[in-house]
């Protein structure tokens, strides 16, 4: 009888692991009809996937910025595909800089919002205690594993993902300030709403083979990904 006790409360244990989120049956749609999943983890409700809008709240249209030279001389909102490859945003979501963020017409959804630097502390300290969310530079002991989506249908082999989460991350790549994509199926970067000095902005990111979260700060110019959270 002790051993089945022990082995029911064992079982308990590593099924509360392996599922830390709770996918929510509620979606979210933007303005130009994409359907987004949502996830609860703590007390936060996420987007499952990422943005991939390309009208503001309001209905202007978001520049989609094709050239290099035009895309690192930007100092307003702006999207791109990567690889200007309107399929990649099927799967990865499309790519921001950060100007399209600050936009006061607002890029989100109504009753959602781009997540801040604070509250992705947040979702870290509650998948990992031991990580210290002042680092800058990669951080934690398996909040990688936890936010990665597992498999590599989207990442490069060796993905050490278990989306144990349900968050499911996925390498969307990233568009830097001189214009060139690098990175599709081996990092994905996120921008965070707050500033960070007059031209940089706090981000984080994750890596096909890593563990940790990597958390800096990047030009305004640069295009990342974006995840959405649910206003309180």
């Amino acid at each position: 009888m002790k051993i089945q006790l022990i082995l029911f409360t064992l079982f308990l244990t590593l099924a509360s692991s392996l599922t830390i989120g709770q996918p929510l049956k509620d979606t979210v749609v933007d303005i130009d009809g994409n359907v987004y999943h949502t996830i609860k983890i703590g007390t936060q409700v996420w987007m499952v996937e990422n943005l991939k809008v390309t009208h503001y709240r309001n209905g202007d249209k978001i520049s989609n910025v094709k050239n290099s030279t035009q895309w690192r001389k930007l100092t307003t909102g702006a999207y791109c595909n990567y690889d200007n490859d309107p399929t990649n945003a099927v799967t990865y979501g499309r790519l921001y800089n950060w100007y399209a963020i600050n936009d006061s017409r607002r890029i989100a959804p109504k009753g959602w919002h781009v997540s801040s630097d604070a509250e992705w502390n947040i979702l870290e300290k509650y998948l990992d205690n031991s990580i210290d969310t002042t680092y800058i530079g990669w951080t934690g002991t398996d909040i990688g594993n936890k936010l990665k989506e597992a498999g590599t249908s989207h990442w490069f082999s060796g993905n050490s993902g278990t989306n144990s989460s349900n968050f499911t991350a996925l390498p969307g790549g990233y568009r830097g300030s001189d214009g060139k994509f690098a990175g599709i199926r081996s990092l994905g970067y996120w921008w965070t709403a707050i500033v960070y000095g007059v031209t940089y902005t706090w981000n984080r990111s994750l890596g096909y083979g890593s563990a940790t979260v990597g958390k800096d700060d990047d030009e305004k110019a640069v295009g990342f990904s974006l995840r959405c959270l649910k206003d309180n």
